[in-house]
C-alpha cells in the first residue's frame, strides 16, 4: 500500500469512529470515501446510508450495508467524502470522481459534514487541481463557451475542456458531461461559483464552500482534525 493509500485509510477509519447508531449516514464517492465504506461494517452499528454514486452503492451493498434513496429521509445526519483539494477554510474542490452533483445534494441535506483526505490535497489556495463543472449534455459546446465568459468574468484565462473516457464524452449517473477547468489559482472561489451557476445549461459546479464542518487529514504522524 502506498503512503498516499495509507493516509486515505487512516483519515477513512477515524471518519467511521465517529459514526453512532442509529444514524443516517450519507457515503461519499471516491477513492478516499471507499475506505470509509469499506470501515463500516466492523462498527457493527445499526444505520441508514445514503450513496452519492451508483459506485459507492454498490460497493454499499457488497458489504451489507443499508441504503435508502436521499427522497426518503428528511434530513441526514452525517456524510463523509473525500475532497480534490482542501483550501483555507475548508473550501474544497471535489468531482474528480464524476458524482459532483449527487455529493452536493447529499452534503446540503446533512447536519454535519466531514471531509477525508490524504495530506497531499492541503493547498493554500484553491485551483491547482482542475475544476469539474458538470453541464446538460444538450448543446453542452455552447454552454462551454458562455462558461468561457464567466471565467473571464472572474480573471480566469484557462478554458474548459470537456471530460472523455474510451474515446467518448464521460457521463455522470445523471447523464450530465463535465467540463475540467484548469483554473491555476482561484482567488475569490465565492465569486467564480455565483459566476459558474449563472450560466444557463450549467447543473453544478465543484466547489464546496461553507459546508465542511470537519477535515481529517492523514499523514505520516498520523490523522490531523481541521475546522473552519
Amino acid at each position: 500500500m502506498s503512503d498516499a493509500d495509507a493516509q486515505k485509510r487512516a483519515a477513512g477509519e477515524a471518519a467511521a469512529a465517529l459514526v453512532e447508531a442509529g444514524m443516517v449516514v450519507g457515503l461519499g464517492t471516491g477513492s478516499t470515501a471507499n475506505w470509509f465504506v469499506k470501515a463500516l461494517p466492523a462498527r457493527g452499528l445499526d444505520i441508514t446510508c445514503v450513496s452519492t454514486s451508483v459506485a459507492t452503492a454498490d460497493l454499499a451493498r457488497d458489504l451489507g450495508l443499508k441504503l435508502t434513496d436521499l427522497g426518503e429521509v428528511r434530513e441526514i445526519d452525517m456524510t463523509v467524502d473525500g475532497a480534490d483539494e482542501i483550501g483555507p477554510g475548508l473550501s474544497l474542490i471535489k468531482g474528480a470522481g464524476g458524482a459532483l452533483l449527487r455529493e452536493k445534494l447529499v452534503w446540503e441535506a446533512s447536519r454535519r459534514c466531514v471531509t477525508i483526505a490524504d495530506a497531499s490535497k492541503r493547498v493554500p489556495v484553491l485551483g491547482q487541481f482542475p475544476l469539474p463543472v458538470e453541464v446538460v449534455a444538450f448543446g453542452h459546446q455552447t454552454t462551454a463557451l458562455r462558461i468561457c465568459d464567466a471565467l473571464m468574468e472572474c480573471d480566469i484565462g484557462a478554458a474548459p475542456r470537456l471530460r472523455v473516457r474510451d474515446g467518448s464524452p464521460y457521463r455522470t449517473d445523471s447523464g450530465n458531461v463535465i467540463y475540467d477547468i484548469a483554473c491555476g489559482r482561484i482567488e475569490d472561489p465565492a465569486a467564480l461559483g455565483a459566476a459558474l451557476k449563472s450560466v444557463t445549461g450549467v447543473v453544478e459546479h465543484g466547489l464546496f464552500l461553507d459546508l465542511a464542518d470537519l477535515a481529517l487529514v492523514g499523514t505520516p504522524d498520523g490523522v490531523v482534525s481541521l475546522e473552519p
